[in-house]
């Protein structure tokens, strides 16, 4: 603008009772209204296909793994099979693992690079991760959210192997790991760092939901806070 209209540019039209072009208003409008449109719908569906939330396209069963993020340490519990490891997963190649995340210490972040992205885990709270190994091998496993002294040592390997040397390897965690239980946990559970990885057989099927609940107000407690808080309105 500054330059065509110039002190120099004898050619320059100056139009001062010009209002309106119908052609040029429908075309700066219509191009970034059709730029938005489509970043719009690439947006959309790349944010629900991936969508933590969302099960992995598989007609093979998923493998339900509850994931506890403790001080310093990883605590993976395998509901159907019986078993818990902490600081090291075994997971069958070819079947999806769907993560049940949760924490008992500060909020950290479950992070899988080779994979799959990080997933936070927060006290009280559950969320979700979908991941499948394509192909046999070790990966690694790591903390990707500052949790304190011991987070350098929230480490694991994660170990892909055939489905039947997956069952063969659970079946023999399940008959020689100690019992993990609600007072064993609570052991475990303690903060400790560069934890090497231990194998345990789970003597408490809701031990899941015991960690995940013990956060929750109880109802109790819940009526007497609300009570007080109309009190303290009056």
């Amino acid at each position: 603008i500054a330059w065509h209209y110039r002190a120099g540019n004898t050619k320059a039209r100056y139009l001062p009772n010009w209002e309106h072009n119908k052609l040029e208003e429908f075309i700066w409008w219509a191009v970034p209204i059709a730029i938005i449109a489509v970043l719009a719908v690439i947006t959309w569906r790349s944010a629900h296909a991936l969508d933590p939330f969302r099960p992995l396209d598989s007609s093979v069963p998923p493998l339900e793994v509850e994931v506890v993020s403790l001080d310093w340490k990883w605590l993976f519990m395998y509901p159907a099979e019986g078993i818990a490891t902490v600081n090291y997963l075994e997971i069958p190649v070819g079947t999806p693992v769907a993560f049940k995340l949760t924490s008992d210490a500060p909020m950290n972040a479950l992070w899988i690079p080779a994979l799959a992205g990080q997933e936070m885990t927060m006290p009280g709270m559950v969320t979700q991760l979908h991941i499948e190994a394509d192909a046999p091998g070790r990966y690694q496993g790591l903390s990707s959210n500052y949790s304190g002294e011991g987070f350098a040592g929230m480490n694991f390997p994660v170990v892909a192997t055939s489905t039947e040397a997956f069952a063969a390897w659970a079946a023999q965690v399940k008959a020689s790991g100690a019992p993990l239980a609600r007072d064993s946990y609570m052991m475990l559970a303690k903060p400790s760092e560069n934890v090497p990885a231990a194998f345990y057989r789970l003597a408490d099927e809701n031990l899941y939901t015991y960690i995940v609940m013990q956060y929750m107000v109880p109802p109790a407690a819940s009526s007497t806070m609300s009570d007080m808080g109309a009190m303290s309105g009056m």
